[in-house]
């Protein structure tokens, strides 16, 4: 199978972020986490003793709160599973429902130490911030690495101090440095999007037109030698480039080798008259 730079790219910084977890150097979480306190999304389980008919499995709500019999709205969200049993027991107590209530909960379904992971990757999906190590590269390789038609920037966003959060990643830097600061910590609740490539598109006398990968700076020139080079009826000069202005609008301009190509513009090489 012949491998195109774009395959290789994403194979490449997929065992980046594998070699970074096998050998040890993905970071844990700052701190970890010795009682688990309650999100939005996460699903309880809530038993009372000798009293079947109380027994639930609830969805913490958005407004973080649960429905129980008797008592209603519950709020339980930043609360450890054992303050939700107290809560729960006295609620019950000064309601009169229950006299000597035996509370218990458990967790069956954690959502806020998850993160999402979104776009073009192999895997889309929810995974565990422990599982992945905490940190971006870790999950992107719980993912399955980035997919051959990702782009090498990801977005992180999120909620920090009750405040949203926003970051974007540049993966290829993370990969070369091996600096943690390259690398954040990510927080329950987290969502990774991995953005499609920018293109650009050729066409006209080239040996392969069609939609390729733009890279950073990318030339004319590369762009060309990406398409297979000019067949023998094509020139180099007075190369059309069609691009879209901020209105939506497209222009057509009369480019050189070494300008520089932006995401969606479209070549067209033109057959030479001599």
């Amino acid at each position: 199978m012949k491998l195109t730079a774009t395959s290789c790219r994403a194979f490449y910084l997929q065992i980046v972020v594998v070699v970074l977890l096998l050998a040890g150097t993905v970071p844990k979480p700052a701190q970890a986490l010795e009682e688990y306190l309650l999100n939005p999304g996460d699903i309880i389980k809530v038993t009372v003793f000798n009293r079947p008919e109380l027994s639930i499995e609830a969805r913490v709500s958005e407004s973080g709160a649960i429905g129980f019999p008797l008592i209603g709205s519950v709020p339980v969200r930043g609360l450890t599973l054992s303050g939700v049993e107290r809560k729960i027991s006295q609620m019950l107590k000064d309601g009169a429902f229950v006299i000597n209530p035996q509370v218990n909960v458990l967790l069956t379904l954690s959502v806020g130490n998850q993160v999402a992971v979104l776009g073009e990757v192999n895997k889309p999906g929810r995974y565990s911030i422990e599982g992945a190590g905490g940190h971006v590269s870790g999950m992107l390789a719980m993912a399955g690495g980035i997919s051959p038609t990702g782009a090498d920037t990801v977005v992180v966003t999120g909620a920090r101090g009750g405040k949203p959060f926003r970051r974007e990643v540049d993966v290829a830097k993370m990969s070369r440095s091996g600096n943690s600061e390259d690398d954040p910590e990510l927080g329950g609740g987290d969502t990774i999007f991995v953005n499609r490539a920018p293109q650009f598109y050729i066409y006209g006398q080239v040996q392969r037109p069609g939609g390729y990968r733009l890279e950073k700076e990318m030339t004319v020139m590369q762009a060309l030698a990406t398409g297979g080079g000019i067949t023998g009826k094509g020139t180099t000069r007075g190369i059309v480039l069609h691009r879209r202005d901020a209105s939506g609008k497209v222009k057509d301009s009369r480019v050189s080798l070494d300008s520089q190509l932006q995401d969606q513009d479209v070549l067209d090489v033109k057959e030479s008259m001599f």
